[in-house]
């Protein structure tokens, strides 16, 4: 009997957390807003792989499907395209999320966070490449051949450019996150075994976040002719 409550505390621990990491995710998506042609993206993706990071990918596939389905439900027009936007932004959230989270459980050190973060760059941009060819041409009223045109000069760098700043976004919030998550102990303070070691290298780790993050928010106004609103 009382070796249940461990389990049942950390439950609520997780539960909570996910709870926490989805909200702050959804409030992002209610605020901050980038767009380019049809095509938008928040900053979501960034704080929930921060969870998915520190409490596993399952826990990133679920905040990734809540967060979608609050923006569906409760911002229409940030994706003005009913079911099939939804489905989209699952398929975006969730492979960004869960691949760079499950490359980093079985590897929690500063190389397995860059390998994980490239993957889920890299992962999330050629699913959402196959994703825009089978479901893009249904909701647009277009045909595939018309979609297929559209991938080296839209599409393509849309994708790559909105995957490239999340990622830098997580390598500048994941060491404020997981100190205070682990502070407040809703995680184990000897889990995040992947954190950076000294002063120096979370200095140089948000340093290169910041540089990679601020290059691919200039192409993303400057090459793709993106705007940004805050409401």
């Amino acid at each position: 009997m009382n070796k249940s409550k461990p389990n049942n505390l950390t439950n609520v621990r997780n539960i909570t957390a996910i709870g926490l990491f989805s909200a702050i995710a959804f409030i992002l998506c209610l605020v901050f807003h980038f767009k380019a042609m049809f095509l938008t993206f928040d900053l979501k993706d960034s704080v929930i792989t921060v969870g998915a990071m520190l409490l596993g990918p399952v826990p990133g596939l679920i905040m990734s499907v809540i967060v979608s389905l609050l923006d569906f439900l409760l911002i229409p027009s940030s994706t003005g395209t009913g079911v099939y936007g939804l489905m989209m932004d699952i398929i975006s959230s969730a492979s960004f999320v869960c691949i760079g989270s499950w490359i980093y459980t079985y590897r929690r050190t500063m190389g397995g966070a860059v390998i994980g973060m490239v993957s889920s760059v890299l992962g999330m941009t050629a699913i959402m490449m196959g994703a825009n060819i089978l479901i893009t041409p249904h909701y647009m009223s277009v045909s595939t051949s018309e979609v297929i045109a559209l991938i080296p000069t839209l599409l393509l760098p849309f994708n790559l450019t909105k995957a490239v700043f999340n990622a830098a976004l997580v390598f500048i919030l994941y060491n404020p996150i997981a100190k205070a998550m682990r502070l407040a102990k809703f995680v184990p303070a000897g889990s995040s075994e992947g954190r950076t070691k000294n002063l120096n290298l979370t200095i140089a780790v948000t340093a290169v976040g910041l540089i990679v993050g601020a290059a691919a928010l200039l192409y993303f106004f400057l090459g793709l002719g993106g705007s940004f609103s805050i409401n």
